[in-house]
């Protein structure tokens, strides 16, 4: 969870910083903006889309170091839907290829998650008088 919302944080920071670059990273080709149209809204959308980034990540942080375990399975399904949307994405042309990893990311985050959950669940529960 830690990781996770570290990784959020900083890409969410890289995408209010340098956003060429987070565009870059997720497998998009930037546009110069002296070549964007006009009512081009990508960048008020990536900006918006990465300070979400920078809340999500911190609240991740938060949850991991106060253990949270509730947080942590509500996580679960929506990191799974995330995964199906994004996945959605790139089958129908809406995304580039490159954003498989953004949907594996999620995809194996959320499987992660509740592998561990469950684990430690049963864990608990073997350990029990």
């Amino acid at each position: 969870m830690a990781g996770f919302g570290l990784l959020a944080t900083a890409l969410g920071a890289m995408g209010l910083i340098a956003p060429d670059t987070l565009l870059t990273v997720m497998g998009f080709t930037p546009v110069p903006d002296a070549r964007r149209a006009d009512g081009d809204h990508t960048l008020v959308f990536l900006t918006a889309s990465s300070m979400a980034a920078v809340n999500m990540g911190v609240y991740y942080m938060l949850a991991a170091l106060a253990d949270w375990k509730a947080f942590f399975r509500w996580t679960v399904p929506f990191r799974l839907l995330t995964c199906a949307v994004f996945l959605l994405a790139v089958a129908s042309g809406r995304a580039p290829a490159g954003f498989l990893g953004v949907a594996l990311w999620e995809g194996m985050g959320a499987v992660v998650t509740g592998v561990a959950l469950r684990y430690e669940h049963r864990s608990r529960r073997d350990a029990a008088p």
